[in-house]
């Protein structure tokens, strides 16, 4: 066969062009066309809107960019949950790359969409109270779905890597690096101070080695903390609290503390806060007085016998929490109130109704980490500062309880697990098929159609191949 060469110019392949108006949108009934029904059923943009408003600018115009739409902000960054993309950038290359994520934005082909720095500026802009703002909005939206329950608060702790390195420590005091510190230290104890090798194992196996938050700290970022990372590896880190509904898992609240401060610090406050907010969205307590909320639970961590009491006597919450110093505990040198309290908590825990909560926080508060840190792409922050880190996270957080809502409405959470639906249906479709094709050659072969021990094998083997677990979908609270 000869080398084909074209030498006619009417087999070239001419230039050819589709009008803008003529590309197809984006497929009705996809999830992010599903989101958007959710969002405007609870008047997400609207809200956001009101909530913005005394913060736009009103002068005249000077030129730059155009004004970008606040609820598009707050969506891109629901995009990002969802896909599982922690950094700005990501999100917008994402958004800007999507025919279906710019019809869910509001942007055509032709306009261009918001860049990585927008987020910058509205995060500076914006003060935290906003965010906040736009969370109970989102909860008032689940409390009109009937998902919001709030009669059980579960409360617990995870770790999120800082962007901040330990090579970046230096002492407080003299400003001296680390590296400088032990090499001077070295030298002081006879080691070769120019032999980095030499110097690493003079740090690992000296005694009184310790990174203390005291004596060190990291200033590009200050408010990272030294800790340890959920692999259990020495790290910058902070820490994320989220206090959840164990009956819906919904997190009412949610906020990032410093990575070394204490479970039981101030624990008693944040509870009130969010028993606060529940009866706010609920409107006032019950005739009888009580709260709506009847109790707390957590882990050990949380416990500290004085904040239990605050809990039991102002609030008259019953409070679920195990004593991790319950065999060597002296209760007749504690105060009668806060003896009494303990004693409460004990009986709880021991209790059925108090296992059986205890079993639902492990579940709900575990599931929710796992979604808004691992799948939500928030174990590692791309930013610094506490006050930054809040806002981004309780981002985060809203785009988790919309999907808890997606869930309950549609039975997706998350265009992955509308995706694992789908491929589940599929296999399920084809199933079926091969087992009517088995059932109808056998038949055919048979004038008495009778199930024999082979084809019973050969059906259940097909089955076997075509229907595995991992094409069913996760029978999770969002669906990650």
């Amino acid at each position: 066969m000869g080398k084909f060469r074209r030498k006619d110019k009417e087999l070239r392949q001419e230039e050819f062009w589709i009008a803008r108006d003529e590309l197809a949108p984006a497929p009705p009934g996809g999830f992010y066309s599903r989101l958007q029904a959710v969002l405007d059923e609870v008047g997400f943009c609207e809200r956001v809107h009101a909530h913005c408003e005394p913060f736009y600018h009103t002068g005249t115009a000077s030129g730059g960019r155009p004004p970008i739409d606040p609820a598009v902000f707050f969506k891109m960054l629901m995009v990002g949950f969802l896909e599982g993309i922690g950094s700005d950038r990501g999100i917008a290359a994402r958004c800007a790359d999507s025919l279906t994520l710019r019809q869910f934005l509001g942007y055509s082909l032709a306009e261009q969409t918001p860049d990585h720095s927008s987020f910058t500026v509205f995060r500076q802009r914006l003060p935290r109270e906003v965010f906040e703002a736009v969370h109970v909005e989102v909860l008032k939206g689940l409390k009109a779905c009937g998902l919001l329950q709030g009669r059980n608060l579960g409360v617990d702790s995870s770790i999120i890597e800082a962007n901040a390195s330990l090579r970046g420590l230096v002492e407080r005091n003299t400003a001296h690096s680390y590296r400088e510190y032990v090499r001077k230290l070295a030298r002081q104890a006879g080691v070769n101070s120019n032999d980095d090798a030499a110097v690493a194992r003079f740090d690992k196996q000296r005694k009184e080695r310790t990174t203390s938050n005291k004596d060190w700290h990291n200033p590009h970022d200050p408010d990272a903390k030294v800790g340890r990372t959920k692999d259990g590896a020495c790290d910058m880190v902070h820490k994320p609290e989220h206090i959840v509904d164990l009956d819906s898992s919904v997190i009412i609240s949610a906020q990032v503390r410093p990575g070394d401060a204490g479970d039981a610090t101030g624990f008693s406050g944040r509870v009130l806060d969010a028993v606060q907010r529940v009866e706010v969205l609920y409107g006032e307590p019950s005739a009888q007085g009580r709260s709506r909320v009847r109790s707390v639970t957590t882990d050990k961590g949380f416990h500290y016998g004085a904040e239990l009491a605050i809990l039991q006597h102002e609030a008259g919450l019953r409070t679920v929490v195990g004593d991790p110093n319950a065999q060597r505990r002296r209760l007749d040198k504690l105060e009668p109130e806060v003896r009494a309290a303990v004693r409460r908590a004990a009986r709880a825990v021991k209790s059925a109704s108090g296992k059986k909560l205890l079993r639902l926080r492990g579940e709900r508060i575990e599931r929710g980490f796992a979604h808004v840190l691992d799948c939500g792409g928030l174990r590692r922050t791309t930013l610094r500062g506490l006050e930054q880190i809040n806002k981004r996270y309780l981002c985060g957080i809203i785009a988790f309880n919309l999907s808890v809502l997606m869930r309950q409405r549609i039975g997706w959470g998350t265009p992955k697990q509308m995706a694992a639906a789908a491929k589940a249906l599929r296999s399920l479709i084809l199933r079926f098929w091969r087992l009517y094709t088995l059932l109808k050659v056998h038949s055919a072969a048979n004038a008495r159609p009778t199930i024999t021990p082979t084809t019973r094998s050969m059906i259940f083997t097909s089955l076997a191949l075509t229907g595995r677990n991992r094409n069913l979908p996760p029978r999770f609270s969002t669906g990650c």
